[in-house]
């Protein structure tokens, strides 16, 4: 029904925009992912999906259509709603999302919240064959190895999990910058 909303952005928070179009504001939820991507200038475009229940009509947001592509097919899954999948993208890159369910790695799902065992297990099950067939980008390689070890050392160095997981995926956030495993670590301790 509606593919994007062009317009004025009168508020950014992380959970949710404002955005104004021929005089409407429209409510709109984002990922973490998609508000990190959102320019700081008024104008604005983001493609939307559109959930209809009894008691709300709820737009969600997203910085580019491979995000919402992504959003459409974890909805599809049982047990999965559109804040859930909010949700996961808000923990994780949509890459890494795809390479999660592509590589079958249902322990990495597990981490984010609301995700149990069942559920992780489902959506490798149902997605794991569509997103290869639909052609979802997958993260490189190299990019979870260096952060997965990164992540490790800073681990057993005593930190928490989701405070190293946060500030890595800061760090690494600029896909212009490519760290070894021991630049990454380096970075990460002055920023802990």
């Amino acid at each position: 029904m509606f593919n994007h909303l062009n317009g004025r952005l009168t508020e950014k928070n992380p959970a949710y925009i404002v955005l104004e179009c021929g005089g409407v504001g429209y409510f709109v939820h984002i990922s973490l992912h998609t508000y990190s991507k959102l320019p700081d200038t008024e104008a604005c475009k983001i493609f939307v999906h559109l959930q209809i229940t009894e008691d709300a009509h709820t737009f969600y947001g997203f910085a580019d259509e491979e995000e919402r592509r992504l959003f459409r097919a974890l909805i599809s899954v049982s047990g999965v709603g559109c804040n859930t999948a909010r949700m996961m993208l808000s923990s994780m890159q949509p890459a890494e999302i795809t390479e999660c369910i592509v590589q079958g790695n249902s322990a990495k799902l597990k981490t984010i919240k609301g995700i149990g065992e069942k559920t992780a297990l489902r959506a490798i099950v149902e997605l794991k064959d569509k997103l290869k067939k639909d052609g979802f980008s997958l993260a490189p390689t190299s990019h979870f190895k260096v952060k997965d070890e990164a992540a490790s050392a800073l681990v057993t160095l005593g930190f928490s999990k989701p405070s190293v997981d946060k500030i890595l995926d800061q760090l690494l956030r600029n896909q212009a910058v490519s760290f070894t495993i021991e630049d990454l670590v380096k970075e990460a301790l002055k920023r802990m």
